[in-house]
């Protein structure tokens, strides 16, 4: 059998969660000894799937294509092309309806790996709760509006929020500097002045970070003292970033979602070299950092009942 070699196409450089994508798909390949090229889409969909054609198209095809989305679809007519071409497909943090259909009618692993973003944003509904046990509004970053991940942890996390938190939403592109931006408007709003939040809430570490910036950039010393005493929070939790940011004080917490690049390049080559077909879905574990109830006591340390 020849060497395997992977295609793993992720959607930024410029996100943290990515950035681990990327380090696990790497120490895994070596791990495995195989061959592993990674290409990012700059989070342009059009941009991925003309990348990912022109592989299929090549000559010197991969055994299989593991891709992160980053537009609204998981590209099915580019998802045919590659089955049809005799390559593996995966897709990470997104499921998609034609999974099945390929199975059923190409002879390649073809199979989704993913967080349950619901789950995701029903943890950050209990951290919201444990921030604010009084109630209040916060302001909710969330991620670009074509995004399922963003619609769905969204959805989880008005399951789960207190019934008296309202929620008042902008919306960034899953990287610090969009929300920088997007958080630097919103300031600019007169509403923004007027408006009494009690936590800064985002989709993810590095939108939360970014939006910390915009408020540090305040001129007025006491707006930004008072904005940036409140508890910010975040989604991905990765080792070196989310939870160093916890651990540091800049974040009250962080949602753990383990990087799944890695576990598909081994379910890929266990598939291929064995022959047999991959769970269609599976998902990997979530859980808050720190623990909800840790979030709780630390939060009524902060404020007297």
């Amino acid at each position: 059998m020849n060497k395997l070699s992977f295609l793993v196409s992720l959607t930024t450089s410029d996100n943290d969660y990515q950035i681990e994508q990327a380090a696990s798909a790497e120490s895994t390949a070596r791990r495995l000894g195989v061959d592993l090229q990674i290409i990012y889409a700059d989070n342009d969909a059009i941009n991925q799937s003309q990348q990912l054609l022109q592989v299929i198209q090549s000559g010197s095809r991969p055994s299989a294509i593991v891709f992160e989305p980053a537009g609204s679809t998981g590209l099915p007519q580019v998802a045919r092309a590659g089955a049809m071409a005799g390559m593996g497909w995966v897709i990470l943090n997104r499921e998609a309806d034609y999974v099945v259909q390929l199975r059923s009618s190409y002879k390649v692993p073809v199979f989704c790996i993913t967080s349950d973003h619901k789950e995701i944003g029903r943890v950050q509904g209990r951290q919201i709760g444990a921030l604010l046990p009084r109630g209040g509004a916060v302001l909710y970053i969330e991620g670009p509006s074509g995004s399922d991940a963003a619609q769905q942890r969204t959805e989880g996390m008005q399951q789960t929020k207190p019934a008296n938190v309202q929620v008042r939403t902008v919306r960034a592109q899953w990287t610090e500097g969009s929300a920088h931006q997007a958080v630097s408007a919103w300031l600019r709003l007169s509403t923004s002045r007027t408006l009494q939040l009690e936590a800064i809430i985002a989709q993810d570490d590095s939108m939360a970070m970014g939006a910390r910036k915009a408020f540090q950039e305040i001129s007025d010393m006491e707006q930004r003292d008072r904005w940036l005493s409140l508890p910010f929070t975040g989604c991905d939790g990765m080792p070196k970033t989310g939870q160093a940011w916890v651990r540091n004080g800049l974040l009250a917490g962080t949602v753990i979602v383990p990087a799944n690049a890695g576990l598909a390049l081994e379910m890929l080559a266990k598939a291929i070299q064995g022959g047999t077909m991959p769970p269609e879905r599976t998902f990997t574990e979530v859980r808050s950092y720190p623990p909800i109830e840790e979030m709780a006591a630390a939060q009524r340390s902060r404020r007297p009942v």
